[in-house]
């Protein structure tokens, strides 16, 4: 007997200016068919508020599924939740989107000393993801809408203003989730706590000559059990998810610096120049040095870099 597909679950990998806790997705691109021709789940690596200016559809958290439309509504979805956006059948919707490192954000703020207090403000943040009409929530909404203002114009200043402005609204959602927090429930669209735990290890150690055991030990976990979590949630290997991520380091170096390709297969945690190019142009398609004379759709790409990992892959 066959064995029964695994639906599809995609990952889209963010990566933030340098120095900039946020990223803007805003204009008339974010203006379009949600959902055309998809029919699985996919999550992000940072935090994601959206506003619906609008437009109506369906929008799936986790387990959930809501609606959204005919007035002005946002939502607030954790790293490594579940999700999607579906329009009405040929329904044109009106989305702007934040993507907010919440680690970065609140790591230079004090909290009277207390690291404790910090943590559990990030985790209240992460507890849940929620879709919230802008008239009921009206200081939240207006805050969102100030936000992508800020970042829209790009003042003098803008950023400083932005991270406060963000700053201040997060703290907003740590306090509502405060109830759902006090009932321990566990996020069900979420990604296992160790698969979670590994990617961040990733991101911070990319660079390093890491092996699976490094993870595994990292989480607690064997090795089998680790390679089990990420082929069930990621569809890949973590080998093939630390290449993901140094590739996606390499395609920033490529763009804003003349460094050797050479150095920046190093710099990236790539053992050997050879290893890299090969995963470059698995992930990229095209060879490093081509890609950085003429790196079409950098933005698509790069800032919204995507690979969907089909069974076997």
């Amino acid at each position: 007997m066959s064995k029964s597909k695994k639906p599809k679950i995609e990952f889209r990998h963010y990566q933030m200016p340098p120095n900039c806790p946020v990223l803007a997705l805003l204009g008339e691109r974010w203006t379009r068919v949600y959902g055309r021709d998809i029919d699985y789940l996919h999550f992000h690596n940072y935090l994601e508020v959206g506003y619906c200016y609008s437009g109506t559809g369906t929008m799936v958290l986790g387990e959930q599924e809501y609606r959204f439309g005919e007035e002005e509504c946002f939502t607030v979805i954790p790293a490594n939740y579940l999700h999607t956006t579906n329009s009405d059948p040929g329904k044109y919707c009106k989305w702007e989107y934040l993507f907010i490192d919440v680690e970065g954000l609140l790591g230079g703020i004090s909290l009277y000393g207390r690291h404790d207090k910090k943590e559990r403000m990030v985790q209240g943040i992460n507890s849940r993801a929620v879709l919230r009409k802008a008239g009921d929530f009206p200081e939240m909404a207006g805050m969102i809408r100030r936000i992508m203002e800020i970042m829209r114009r790009e003042k003098d200043y803008y950023m400083e203003e932005a991270k406060g402005m963000l700053t201040v609204f997060l703290i907003n959602i740590a306090r509502e989730n405060r109830e759902w927090d006090s009932v321990g429930a566990e996020p069900q669209g979420r990604i296992a706590a160790p698969v979670c735990r590994a990617m961040d290890y990733v991101e911070l150690h990319y660079m390093e000559p890491l092996k699976v055991a490094n993870l595994a030990g990292f989480c607690h976990i064997s090795e089998a059990h680790l390679r089990r979590l990420f082929s069930f949630y990621l569809k890949m290997s973590p080998l093939e998810y630390m290449n993901l991520v140094r590739v996606q380091m390499a395609c920033d170096y490529l763009k804003t610096t003349d460094m050797p390709v050479a150095d920046i297969a190093y710099k990236c945690g790539f053992p050997t120049l050879s290893t890299f190019n090969r995963n470059f142009r698995r992930i990229q398609g095209s060879a490093p040095n081509e890609w950085r004379k003429n790196p079409k759709n950098y933005e698509q790409k790069l800032l919204q870099f995507k690979i969907q990992f089909e069974e076997g892959w």
